[in-house]
């Protein structure tokens, strides 16, 4: 029969290490894209790291090609916080029943997104996108821009052949002639137009507002409404630097854009508005036009109602 003493002495044992083992567990996981400009910079800065850690959270970082693989693995659980996707993607995400919480976005930024031909093509209006191949990526804000393109030029999804291609591999397919037209956002826009001499056929203006979101699952925000409450707040901060210090901003990105040029980067972060602000129901009202544009096209397999959604507000620092 084991003793009182030992018995305590188990339980100070038990104690003593799993309190740490317990902390440890403490993380945030942080999903982002190349496009995903604050977050990028916040990661480069490392503050974010230095204020959570004094919470005992760590923060590790994951990178993914575009918005809905990222939003795939949020509703996965395979990362807790999805950097800035396009506002497209949380409707196919809703579709698909994914439990998300929208926490920030940033404001329109309508000329940061463009349907982009070669210089030399005889495609003048979208009207010649008719019959065509073109590179887009699936779910992103540029896939809605498309849609919106081409009703007003009153065509249909149908009247084009879409390739469903990531930005490098659209980057590609223009320059290598296999498509005829390329819908991306920025950086795409800018360096395309700067590097290949890409003629912007339409932007976002009058079609497409471009709005991105900043998303968590459900049950993290949830459970770490104060950790929301610390990024949404480093997220504003950081919003505030770029746009007093575009130079370098840019310094810090080119590396990791692939080594752009300065001013290439300058501009294209000029076309975003980089303004952050809580999410409303009544900011939510493209997100019906695009649910409603993507089910009618047959791209959505049931309608939704973009507003049957969970949003998070912060508090004050």
């Amino acid at each position: 029969m084991l003793s009182l003493k030992t018995v305590r002495g188990a339980l100070w044992v038990a104690a003593l290490f799993s309190f740490p083992l317990h902390a440890a567990e403490q993380s945030l996981r942080i999903g982002y894209q190349k496009s995903s400009t604050l977050l990028t910079l916040i990661k480069q800065h490392g503050e974010l790291e230095k204020t959570l850690a004094s919470q005992g959270i760590k923060v590790s970082w994951h990178e993914f090609s575009s918005g809905l693989p990222l939003l795939e693995a949020l509703n996965l659980n395979n990362v807790d916080l999805s950097a800035d996707v396009a506002d497209t993607v949380p409707v196919f995400a809703q579709a698909a029943d994914a439990n998300l919480t929208y926490f920030a976005r940033e404001t329109p930024s309508p000329y940061a997104q463009a349907i982009l031909v070669p210089a030399e093509s005889s495609v003048k209006s979208l009207q010649d996108l008719k019959g065509k191949k073109i590179a887009v990526t699936k779910a992103a804000g540029s896939h809605y821009l498309l849609i919106a393109a081409l009703n007003k030029a009153g065509l249909k999804f149908s009247d084009v052949s879409p390739a469903w291609l990531t930005p490098a591999d659209g980057r590609a397919a223009l320059e290598n002639g296999s498509v005829a037209a390329w819908v991306t956002w920025e950086p795409y826009v800018t360096s395309a137009k700067v590097e290949q001499h890409a003629r912007v056929l339409t932007s976002g203006n009058g079609l497409a507002s471009y709005q991105r979101y900043y998303l968590a699952s459900t049950d993290y925000a949830k459970a770490h409404p104060e950790v929301l409450n610390t990024v949404y707040h480093a997220l504003e901060s950081q919003a505030g630097w770029l746009k007093s210090h575009p130079v370098e901003a840019a310094k810090m990105l080119s590396p990791l854009w692939g080594k752009l040029p300065l001013s290439t980067i300058e501009r294209a972060n000029a076309q975003r508005s980089y303004q952050i602000e809580p999410v409303t129901m009544g900011d939510l009202k493209e997100q019906q036009k695009i649910a409603d544009a993507f089910y009618q096209a047959k791209l959505l397999p049931k309608p939704i109602d973009a507003q049957a959604v969970n949003t998070w507000q912060p508090t004050s620092p």
